[in-house]
């Protein structure tokens, strides 16, 4: 007989024990709620969809674990018992590997000896790494906690830009990322530095859907020719960081391999520049690696977090993604590293962030953050490494698009750890559709009208094509996102956004062109814009 892992099935992770019944609504309802809000994705009610991909981001289902931490939180305003909680939890995460101290575990438990508490929780120092704990956090401070990710680089870009300009008033300054996602690119617009992307080539090359569980070309790379070649023509002083965004969302969520990350690094190394992660989805990066670059099949994911790790300077992250939160974010830096030396010529760039910090999201103990969450945050770090829950999650996201690849349907393959994109311009082959013409915010409109389904363009709408230079339109993708929250949905959800979305793909020719009929020129207008949709009679 065979064995249950011989049965060429999943292995359920999990079980639902709370259901939130859908509402029934007519498309005619959702046509009213859609001329009401100007067909604007953001501004539509949430409680009138079947099913909501727009965002993974804070929209996940945390865990029994994660609901029981609730009730340990402590709303203090100095210096909650969680805040130790979660520093540790992050240490424990990006920097021990296969040796966690699970401090977290002291206040879970209980534990009422004070002076076991004050030993191995409140009043431990640490330095040299990414959390400096005790006196260290309070003389070179390099943890801040925020709400969210775009909360982190704002802190991050609003305080370098000035010390910058000051610094050299007539240079023009670039970040390069091998794909900034729509906020990281408008914080780094917003405060006069340059966003670069650099794609890796292969990205929207083909894939055959049947090797998906065997291969993985690591689509999500930087393109490090490019790289060198930038820095070249520039000059290293021009370029104050490099990212990686870990996997790469805005490059259809895909992964990025360790020696990419161990090559971008050595660039980075040997021009002096720092090196940062947008580590939104850092674990589910990790996962890719094990499951398909060479020689790290039988590592841990917490061992493979830690080389990652170990390569880089510093990241920002978004908790509401692999912190399995709901709300949360972060910035770290080395301490006394790359990024600290450079950026501190003119007193100590640590204590800078911080005092923006605290006048910005709150003192650096909750950041803007309830006690409760804190906690929340803490025990999902510890959830989302687990490998049965990361192969479920990637795993279910790998189905949703070999079915609609299956069905014809053009999406972008290998799949993401996270999404599912959709090629509209593959999509639109065959019609009158021009990039100008937004046809993956049409799809998406229709989408909703029609199934109660909503997706996210981010393509030529959401990065602003009709308002860059030719130079910068070549670093535009025209994709559809479909994030799929985590441990939310089924098999029948998946289901049926593949059967509405395979229908809209079979009558493409009827999905109206969009105008912008109000905020063309905001920044994020995805977010805010009013559109209209031109209907063929």
């Amino acid at each position: 007989m065979k064995s249950m892992y011989e049965l060429n099935v999943p292995i359920p992770s999990k079980r639902a024990l709370i259901v939130r019944n859908i509402k029934e609504v007519s498309k005619e309802q959702r046509e009213v709620a859609l001329k009401k809000i100007e067909y604007c994705m953001f501004a539509f009610p949430a409680d009138m969809l079947v099913l909501d991909f727009l965002s993974d981001s804070g929209s996940s289902s945390m865990t029994d674990l994660q609901w029981a931490a609730l009730f340990h939180g402590d709303e203090s305003y100095g210096r909650n018992k969680g805040y130790y909680v979660l520093l540790d939890a992050i240490r424990d995460t990006f920097e021990r590997g296969n040796k966690p101290k699970k401090a977290i575990n002291l206040i879970l438990s209980g534990e009422t000896n004070v002076k076991k508490l004050m030993d191995e929780l409140y009043l431990t120092t640490f330095k040299g790494g990414f959390v400096n704990g005790g006196i260290h956090q309070l003389t070179r401070p390099n943890a801040f906690l925020v709400p969210q990710g775009r909360c982190a680089e704002h802190l991050l870009f609003s305080t370098i830009a000035p010390i910058l300009k000051e610094k050299s008033p007539n240079k023009e300054f670039f970040i390069l990322n091998n794909g900034h996602f729509d906020t990281t690119e408008a914080n780094i617009a917003a405060n006069g530095l340059h966003p670069i992307n650099l794609f890796s080539a292969n990205l929207l090359e083909d894939f055959p859907p049947d090797q998906m569980d065997i291969k993985n070309p690591f689509k999500g790379n930087m393109d490090s020719e490019k790289l060198e070649s930038f820095i070249q023509e520039k000059g290293a002083d021009r370029i104050p960081l490099i990212y990686l965004t870990i996997t790469n969302n805005t490059a259809a969520g895909q992964p990025v391999s360790m020696n990419n990350i161990k090559t971008i690094y050595e660039i980075a190394h040997r021009y002096g520049i720092p090196l940062f992660l947008d580590a939104c989805r850092f674990a589910e990066n990790a996962y890719f690696i094990k499951e398909f670059e060479e020689g790290y099949n039988n590592i841990s994911i917490l061992k493979i977090i830690q080389e990652m790790f170990s390569y880089i300077d510093g990241f920002t992250i978004s908790f509401k993604k692999d912190g399995l939160a709901n709300i949360g974010g972060g910035l770290f830096f080395r301490d006394q590293g790359v990024f600290y030396k450079k950026f501190s010529t003119d007193g100590n760039i640590g204590t800078k962030l911080k005092e923006k910090q605290i006048l910005t999201f709150g003192n650096d103990s909750y950041g803007g953050l309830s006690g409760r969450d804190i906690m929340a945050l803490a025990v999902g770090l510890y959830e989302v490494v687990k490998e049965p829950y990361l192969a479920e999650r990637i795993g279910q996201v790998r189905d949703f698009a070999r079915k609609l690849a299956n069905n014809g349907v053009p999406v972008v393959l290998p799949a993401g750890g996270h999404a599912v994109y959709i090629n509209v311009e593959k999509f639109f082959e065959g019609t009158d559709m021009k990039i100008d013409d937004f046809g993956g915010v049409g799809f998406s409109i229709e989408l909703l009208r029609h199934y109660g389904i909503r997706a996210c363009e981010l393509g030529p709408f959401a990065f602003e094509w009709d308002k860059k230079t030719p130079e910068q339109r070549k670093s535009i993708l025209n994709l559809v996102r479909f994030a799929v929250p985590r441990n939310t949905y089924g098999p029948s959800h998946i289901n049926y956004a593949v059967a509405a979305v395979t229908e809209l793909y079979r009558n493409r020719k009827m999905i109206p062109k969009i105008r912008v009929s109000r905020g063309a020129d905001l920044r994020l207008r995805h977010f805010q814009s009013g559109l209209q949709p031109i209907y063929k009679d």
